[in-house]
């Protein structure tokens, strides 16, 4: 028996442990990165790279239009003066949004001090802002101003010429940088305030990924008055992309109607799993062509779901596939 798990535990393909040996259908579902240009439309992402001056509302809307779409959404608000990446999502891959909040965000900033300061401060200053720091958002926010707890992963200076500082942030999700510049300009006794920002990594999108809106209009013209798809494959991104933070349970073609049609993921439907995945981690449900069926919390860890013959190994909380993609392989109860 413990050898039995053992090879389990050692057999291993890329990134995934093999659970249990299992092909595809390739009549039903299709690769993510092969669907038809329709598909991956309306299961896609348009990387942004979002202009100085309108609202992150306004690009996502011009987005819409541009495809005419009948639904878009972006994930995570800059405000107007703000460049970067706005990854938006199309259809019906506005669900995968939340997921998009999970990995942190990174920025380049410029913050002007009020008063000079050395180098050696700013310095200490940024290793005492490192790690855990309570931020009340600014007057303006769209959310309630209370109290409240974020993580700032990293801060690096870049540059100084005079009171002019530049510096590049990770931090989490909901992390005001407008309001980190005054805090950090409070302790170093100068007060200061942002001077401009700008966007570099939003979750798994970055800043190569990004494109201008007048090239989603060029390509979706080549498409639409030419027929060459080539170049909005290259803007389109399948939603898949969005979500290659999370860990993944890969699950059999005969599991995946059933969690469609609202089914939580069974041990013996899993055929290939993620290394390291924790109890209570939120996981990526996918076919073994790799599209996203949903997302849900895993109830056992890699080892127990390796070891176990049976049992609930993941409880699904949002399905991205539509119904009858594959076919119904199960049974309903009387």
């Amino acid at each position: 028996m413990e050898k039995t798990q053992e090879k389990k535990i050692n057999n291993i393909e890329g990134e995934l442990i093999v659970r249990e040996d299992a092909e595809t259908n390739w009549n039903y579902g299709c690769d993510p990165y092969k669907r038809k240009i329709d598909d991956l439309i309306k299961y896609g992402v348009v990387v942004v790279d979002k202009p100085r001056g309108p609202t992150s509302h306004e690009v996502s809307t011009w987005v819409k239009k541009i495809l005419n779409l009948d639904k878009a959404g972006h994930g995570g608000t800059l405000d107007p003066k703000v460049t970067g990446v706005l990854p938006v999502a199309l259809e019906k891959a506005t669900k995968t949004i939340p997921m998009w909040h999970i990995p942190p965000k990174e920025y380049i900033c410029l913050m002007h001090l009020h008063r000079d300061a050395s180098e050696e401060d700013i310095l200490r200053v940024f290793k005492e802002f490192t790690g855990r720091i309570y931020q009340r958002p600014p007057l303006k926010a769209a959310v309630k101003r209370r109290l409240r707890i974020r993580r700032i992963h990293e801060l690096e200076l870049l540059d100084k010429d005079g009171k002019d500082v530049l510096f590049r942030v990770k931090c989490q999700s909901g992390t005001y940088i407008r309001k980190l510049c005054e805090d950090i300009g409070e302790a170093l006794g100068t007060s200061a305030h942002m001077q401009e920002l700008r966007r570099v990594k939003s979750g798994c999108f970055e800043e190569k990924d990004a494109v201008c809106l007048q090239d989603l209009v060029d390509a979706y013209h080549f498409w639409k008055e030419d027929g060459d798809e080539e170049e909005l494959r290259r803007v389109i991104k399948p939603m898949e992309y969005g979500l290659r933070h999370l860990k993944k349970v890969v699950v059999k073609d005969s599991a995946v109607d059933a969690i469609c049609h609202g089914a939580d993921v069974y041990v013996r439907g899993i055929a290939k799993l993620s290394k390291g995945i924790g109890k209570g981690e939120t996981v990526l449900v996918e076919t073994l062509k790799g599209e996203a069926i949903g997302v849900g919390k895993a109830l056992m860890n890699t080892k127990e779901i390796l070891n176990a013959d049976k049992g609930i190994a993941v409880d699904v909380e949002r399905v991205y596939m539509d119904r009858g993609t594959y076919p119904r392989m199960w049974k309903r109860r009387k």
